[in-house]
Protein backbone atom coordinates (compact mmCIF):
# COMPACT_ATOMS: atom_id res chain seq x y z
CA UNK A 1 0.00 0.00 0.00
CA UNK A 2 1.62 3.45 -1.12
CA UNK A 3 1.43 6.47 1.72
CA UNK A 4 3.06 9.08 0.99
CA UNK A 5 4.02 12.11 3.63
CA UNK A 6 5.39 15.46 3.78
CA UNK A 7 8.84 13.05 4.52
CA UNK A 8 9.96 11.61 1.53
CA UNK A 9 13.20 10.60 3.48
CA UNK A 10 10.86 8.48 5.85
CA UNK A 11 8.54 7.13 2.98
CA UNK A 12 11.19 5.49 1.48
CA UNK A 13 13.18 4.46 4.68
CA UNK A 14 9.53 2.53 6.01
CA UNK A 15 9.18 1.62 2.40
CA UNK A 16 13.23 -0.16 2.23
CA UNK A 17 11.68 -1.93 6.30
CA UNK A 18 8.89 -3.60 4.99
CA UNK A 19 11.33 -4.81 2.04
CA UNK A 20 13.99 -6.00 4.51
CA UNK A 21 11.39 -7.42 6.71
CA UNK A 22 9.84 -9.61 4.25
CA UNK A 23 12.98 -11.06 3.75
CA UNK A 24 13.81 -11.38 7.54
CA UNK A 25 12.25 -15.19 8.20
CA UNK A 26 12.51 -15.00 11.93
CA UNK A 27 10.03 -11.53 11.75
CA UNK A 28 6.33 -12.36 11.80
CA UNK A 29 5.53 -8.97 12.21
CA UNK A 30 6.21 -5.91 12.23
CA UNK A 31 3.84 -2.37 12.99
CA UNK A 32 4.37 1.06 12.52
CA UNK A 33 3.32 3.66 15.01
CA UNK A 34 3.74 7.49 15.38
CA UNK A 35 3.21 10.45 13.44
CA UNK A 36 3.37 8.60 9.90
CA UNK A 37 0.53 5.95 10.68
CA UNK A 38 -1.34 9.45 12.11
CA UNK A 39 -0.64 11.44 8.69
CA UNK A 40 1.13 13.83 10.54
CA UNK A 41 4.69 12.98 9.56
CA UNK A 42 7.61 15.85 8.40
CA UNK A 43 10.76 16.28 7.57
CA UNK A 44 11.84 16.04 11.65
CA UNK A 45 9.98 12.61 12.04
CA UNK A 46 11.52 9.66 13.56
CA UNK A 47 10.25 5.92 12.56
CA UNK A 48 9.15 3.57 15.62
CA UNK A 49 8.00 0.30 15.03
CA UNK A 50 6.99 -3.17 16.48
CA UNK A 51 9.73 -5.67 15.25
CA UNK A 52 8.21 -9.01 16.30
CA UNK A 53 10.00 -11.70 15.96
CA UNK A 54 9.17 -15.92 16.07
CA UNK A 55 8.99 -16.79 19.28
CA UNK A 56 11.82 -19.15 19.13
CA UNK A 57 14.52 -16.91 17.45
CA UNK A 58 14.18 -13.89 20.02
CA UNK A 59 17.60 -15.06 21.47
CA UNK A 60 19.60 -15.07 18.13
CA UNK A 61 17.77 -11.88 16.18
CA UNK A 62 20.08 -9.14 16.18
CA UNK A 63 18.27 -6.06 15.97
CA UNK A 64 21.37 -3.75 15.75
CA UNK A 65 22.54 -6.05 12.48
CA UNK A 66 19.34 -6.19 10.99
CA UNK A 67 18.50 -1.94 11.20
CA UNK A 68 22.62 -1.86 9.85
CA UNK A 69 20.80 -2.53 6.85
CA UNK A 70 17.76 -0.57 6.52
CA UNK A 71 20.71 2.57 6.66
CA UNK A 72 23.99 3.09 8.35
CA UNK A 73 23.90 3.55 11.97
CA UNK A 74 25.56 6.44 13.88
CA UNK A 75 23.89 5.07 17.73
CA UNK A 76 21.88 1.96 18.54
CA UNK A 77 21.99 1.50 21.65
CA UNK A 78 18.81 0.34 23.97
CA UNK A 79 17.42 3.34 25.72
CA UNK A 80 15.99 3.74 29.71
CA UNK A 81 12.43 2.20 28.27
CA UNK A 82 14.37 -0.64 27.06
CA UNK A 83 13.62 -0.13 23.54
CA UNK A 84 16.11 -0.19 20.64
CA UNK A 85 17.13 3.60 20.34
CA UNK A 86 19.16 4.22 16.43
CA UNK A 87 20.32 7.57 15.04
CA UNK A 88 20.68 6.99 11.30
CA UNK A 89 23.98 8.60 9.26
CA UNK A 90 21.26 10.84 8.06
CA UNK A 91 20.22 12.30 11.77
CA UNK A 92 16.96 10.63 11.58
CA UNK A 93 16.03 9.11 14.56
CA UNK A 94 14.47 5.49 14.86
CA UNK A 95 12.78 3.63 17.82
CA UNK A 96 12.80 0.02 17.43
CA UNK A 97 10.48 -2.56 20.46
CA UNK A 98 12.50 -5.80 19.61
CA UNK A 99 9.32 -8.51 20.92
CA UNK A 100 8.71 -11.82 21.08
CA UNK A 101 5.68 -12.44 18.25
CA UNK A 102 3.52 -14.58 20.64
CA UNK A 103 2.82 -12.32 23.27
CA UNK A 104 3.76 -9.25 21.71
CA UNK A 105 0.72 -9.70 19.22
CA UNK A 106 -1.81 -10.11 22.16
CA UNK A 107 -1.14 -7.57 23.69
CA UNK A 108 -1.87 -4.86 20.40
CA UNK A 109 -5.49 -4.79 21.12
CA UNK A 110 -4.92 -3.18 24.76
CA UNK A 111 -3.38 -0.62 23.44
CA UNK A 112 -6.73 0.83 23.10
CA UNK A 113 -7.44 4.91 24.38
CA UNK A 114 -3.38 4.79 24.08
CA UNK A 115 -2.43 4.39 20.61
CA UNK A 116 -4.27 5.22 17.14
CA UNK A 117 -3.93 3.55 13.93
CA UNK A 118 -6.30 5.01 12.03
CA UNK A 119 -5.46 2.82 9.32
CA UNK A 120 -3.85 -0.28 10.17
CA UNK A 121 -3.02 -1.88 6.96
CA UNK A 122 -0.94 0.40 6.24
CA UNK A 123 0.83 0.53 9.53
CA UNK A 124 1.24 -3.32 9.33
CA UNK A 125 4.53 -3.47 7.42
CA UNK A 126 4.68 -7.53 7.79
CA UNK A 127 2.37 -10.13 8.92
CA UNK A 128 2.84 -13.88 7.99
CA UNK A 129 0.10 -15.11 9.65
CA UNK A 130 -2.93 -12.52 10.19
CA UNK A 131 -2.78 -12.27 13.75
CA UNK A 132 -0.82 -8.72 13.83
CA UNK A 133 -3.81 -7.47 11.23
CA UNK A 134 -6.72 -8.84 13.37
CA UNK A 135 -4.91 -6.72 16.16
CA UNK A 136 -4.27 -3.20 14.54
CA UNK A 137 -7.55 -3.31 13.14
CA UNK A 138 -8.65 -2.78 17.24
CA UNK A 139 -7.01 0.35 17.20
CA UNK A 140 -8.26 2.20 14.01
CA UNK A 141 -10.99 4.06 16.47
CA UNK A 142 -10.18 6.64 17.87
CA UNK A 143 -11.22 6.86 21.85
CA UNK A 144 -10.67 9.77 24.05
CA UNK A 145 -10.59 9.57 27.61
CA UNK A 146 -13.67 9.15 29.60
CA UNK A 147 -13.86 12.89 31.01
CA UNK A 148 -15.07 12.71 34.38
CA UNK A 149 -12.46 10.20 35.65
CA UNK A 150 -9.42 11.76 33.75
CA UNK A 151 -10.32 15.20 34.95
CA UNK A 152 -10.47 14.46 38.53
CA UNK A 153 -7.56 11.89 38.21
CA UNK A 154 -5.58 14.99 36.89
CA UNK A 155 -7.26 17.92 39.22
CA UNK A 156 -5.60 15.36 42.01
CA UNK A 157 -2.49 14.83 40.55
CA UNK A 158 -1.91 18.57 40.27
CA UNK A 159 -3.07 19.10 43.40
CA UNK A 160 -0.78 16.79 44.82
CA UNK A 161 2.24 18.06 42.53
CA UNK A 162 2.06 21.69 43.49
CA UNK A 163 2.25 20.73 47.23
CA UNK A 164 5.20 18.93 46.61
CA UNK A 165 6.70 22.22 44.40
CA UNK A 166 5.77 24.21 47.04
CA UNK A 167 7.69 22.27 49.97
CA UNK A 168 10.60 21.69 47.31
CA UNK A 169 10.84 25.77 46.68
CA UNK A 170 10.61 26.16 51.04
CA UNK A 171 13.47 24.16 50.71
CA UNK A 172 15.32 26.59 48.84
CA UNK A 173 16.23 23.60 45.68
CA UNK A 174 14.94 25.91 42.94
CA UNK A 175 16.50 23.19 40.06
CA UNK A 176 14.53 20.88 41.05
CA UNK A 177 11.21 22.79 41.77
CA UNK A 178 12.35 24.05 37.86
CA UNK A 179 12.41 20.67 36.94
CA UNK A 180 9.26 19.50 38.54
CA UNK A 181 7.02 22.54 37.05
CA UNK A 182 8.52 21.34 33.66
CA UNK A 183 8.27 17.80 33.82
CA UNK A 184 5.83 16.44 36.00
CA UNK A 185 3.09 19.56 36.50
CA UNK A 186 2.92 21.31 32.42
CA UNK A 187 1.84 17.87 31.28
CA UNK A 188 -0.80 17.50 33.43
CA UNK A 189 -2.03 20.77 32.89
CA UNK A 190 -1.75 20.88 29.38
CA UNK A 191 -4.24 17.39 29.22
CA UNK A 192 -6.91 18.91 31.40
CA UNK A 193 -6.70 21.69 29.03
CA UNK A 194 -7.02 19.42 26.41
CA UNK A 195 -9.72 17.55 27.98
CA UNK A 196 -11.67 20.92 28.66
CA UNK A 197 -11.25 22.30 25.08
CA UNK A 198 -12.62 18.63 23.24
CA UNK A 199 -8.70 18.66 21.91
CA UNK A 200 -7.26 14.86 22.60
CA UNK A 201 -5.73 13.81 19.74
CA UNK A 202 -2.10 14.23 20.73
CA UNK A 203 -3.04 13.35 24.38
CA UNK A 204 -0.08 11.04 25.37
CA UNK A 205 2.05 13.90 24.05
CA UNK A 206 0.04 16.97 25.09
CA UNK A 207 2.74 19.61 24.16
CA UNK A 208 2.79 18.31 20.78
CA UNK A 209 1.14 20.90 18.36
CA UNK A 210 -0.29 23.11 20.97
CA UNK A 211 0.19 25.98 18.56
CA UNK A 212 -2.60 24.78 16.52
CA UNK A 213 -4.66 23.14 18.92
CA UNK A 214 -5.17 25.48 21.88
CA UNK A 215 -6.45 28.87 22.13
CA UNK A 216 -4.30 32.15 22.43
CA UNK A 217 -5.47 32.55 26.22
CA UNK A 218 -4.64 29.08 27.01
CA UNK A 219 -1.43 29.01 24.99
CA UNK A 220 -0.69 32.29 27.51
CA UNK A 221 -1.41 30.90 30.55
CA UNK A 222 0.73 27.81 29.68
CA UNK A 223 3.67 30.57 28.86
CA UNK A 224 3.13 32.48 32.41
CA UNK A 225 4.24 28.86 33.93
CA UNK A 226 7.70 28.81 32.46
CA UNK A 227 10.67 30.12 33.14
CA UNK A 228 14.70 29.93 33.73
CA UNK A 229 16.13 28.26 36.50
CA UNK A 230 16.04 31.58 38.56
CA UNK A 231 14.63 32.24 41.86
CA UNK A 232 12.27 34.64 40.98
CA UNK A 233 11.50 33.62 37.73
CA UNK A 234 10.68 30.16 39.17
CA UNK A 235 8.66 31.11 42.06
CA UNK A 236 6.43 33.43 39.98
CA UNK A 237 6.10 30.74 37.68
CA UNK A 238 4.84 28.40 40.93
CA UNK A 239 2.61 30.89 41.37
CA UNK A 240 1.10 31.20 37.98
CA UNK A 241 0.94 27.78 37.70
CA UNK A 242 -0.79 26.72 41.10
CA UNK A 243 -3.52 29.83 39.27
CA UNK A 244 -4.46 27.78 36.47
CA UNK A 245 -4.36 24.48 37.74
CA UNK A 246 -6.64 25.99 39.97
CA UNK A 247 -8.64 27.60 36.61
CA UNK A 248 -8.49 24.41 35.26
CA UNK A 249 -9.82 21.95 37.87
CA UNK A 250 -12.59 24.78 38.57
CA UNK A 251 -13.68 24.59 34.91
CA UNK A 252 -13.74 20.73 35.22
CA UNK A 253 -15.79 21.18 38.50
CA UNK A 254 -18.67 23.07 36.93
CA UNK A 255 -18.68 20.95 33.74
CA UNK A 256 -18.40 17.24 35.69
CA UNK A 257 -19.04 17.71 39.50
CA UNK A 258 -15.73 16.53 40.36
CA UNK A 259 -14.49 16.79 43.55
CA UNK A 260 -11.92 19.74 44.57
CA UNK A 261 -10.83 19.85 48.06
CA UNK A 262 -10.86 23.58 48.38
CA UNK A 263 -9.07 23.69 51.98
CA UNK A 264 -6.01 22.08 50.83
CA UNK A 265 -6.31 24.37 47.79
CA UNK A 266 -6.13 27.65 49.99
CA UNK A 267 -3.27 25.96 51.95
CA UNK A 268 -1.12 25.68 49.11
CA UNK A 269 -1.65 28.46 47.60
CA UNK A 270 -0.92 30.26 51.41
CA UNK A 271 2.16 27.94 51.02
CA UNK A 272 3.64 29.18 47.55
CA UNK A 273 2.65 32.61 48.72
CA UNK A 274 4.81 32.33 51.74
CA UNK A 275 7.75 31.46 50.09
CA UNK A 276 7.46 34.48 47.80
Amino acid sequence: MSVRSASPALDDRIARLRRLAQSEPRLEGVLLYGSWTLGEADAHSDIEAYLYVQDEHVDDFDGRAFLGRLAPLELAYTNMYGILAVVFDDLMRGEFHITAAGAGIDEVPTWQGMVHLPRPETAVLLDRTGRLTRAARQLAQFRPPQPETTAQQLADELTNWTLMLAHVLARGEIARAHALLHTVIAPQQLQLCRLLRDSTAHWLTPSRAVEQDLPATDRDRYTATTSAAREHEVRTAARNSWLWSRDLSAEAADRWAIHLPVRLHERINSLLETNH
